[in-house]
């Protein structure tokens, strides 16, 4: 199977690198993705938002030589959800599978996070103070400067522009949420509660929960066991 890597904000493809090793090992064609104004020598962040690193993934997902394989699947993390919702909700018929790395999505003309710090047309990784004390769970002290860094500033309007959903066929395509700095536990008693937040959880038609926990970047802090979980998601979709 194709296994799209989407990363969360600060991140390029490079931060799959850990990750991608047992994947391929285990028969799957792996392609980590940098996003528009993330690369090594990033583009202006002005007029960079949201929708174009939908489009960037899109692109990807249009170009993949399956050979007659079945679709692919879609891992986003973090903020990297809201990107692989997108593209489910424009190509459903190309998504075999989403797993959906400590973060769930949110509704039509959701925002990804307008509370995070500015300068200027970015958002760079903002001070560790900013995060709560379960995000930063197994973020040691050399893990926290690796990924100072390596982190690259986000476009800013990638975290405050609304998504855009239209098809409801984004709802039948199998989906996994791996779990680390939340149980799986409060995501289902929302669904239960018919919280509002949870309500794209609740019209997902097949929804799977695998927990890891740890903080909220598990591909640095629990590489080989994001992996782990990654195929334990994948179990049964695999079609070549």
């Amino acid at each position: 199977m194709d296994i799209v890597l989407i990363p969360g904000f600060w991140l390029d493809a490079d931060s799959w690198n850990t990750v991608t090793p047992p994947l391929i090992a285990a028969g799957h064609r792996v392609h980590p993705l940098t996003l528009p104004g993330k690369e090594a020598e990033p583009a202006p962040h002005a007029g960079i938002g949201l929708q174009d690193h939908i489009d960037a993934v899109l692109t990807v997902l249009d170009g993949l030589d399956r050979g007659g394989a079945a679709p692919v699947a879609l891992v986003g993390h973090s903020g990297g959800v809201a990107i692989a919702w997108g593209v489910a909700d424009a190509r459903p018929e190309l998504v075999a599978h989403l797993v959906f790395v400590d973060s769930f999505p949110l509704g039509n003309g959701s925002v990804v996070n307008d509370e995070l710090p500015v300068r200027g047309d970015s958002v760079p990784l903002p001070a560790w103070e900013v995060f709560e004390e379960a995000d930063l769970r197994d973020l040691d002290d050399a893990l926290r400067s690796h990924f100072a860094q390596i982190a690259v500033a986000e476009p800013a309007g990638v975290a405050r522009d609304p998504l855009r959903l239209s098809n409801e066929a984004r709802y039948s395509i199998p989906a996994t949420i791996i779990a680390c700095e939340f149980p799986a536990s409060d995501l289902q008693g929302a669904i239960s509660a018919g919280a509002a937040w949870a309500g794209e959880l609740a019209r997902l038609e097949a929804l799977q929960f695998v927990e890891l926990p740890t903080g909220h970047w598990p591909q640095l802090t629990k590489p080989g066991e994001l992996a782990e979980a990654i195929l334990r998601a994948l179990d049964g979709n695999d079609a070549g």
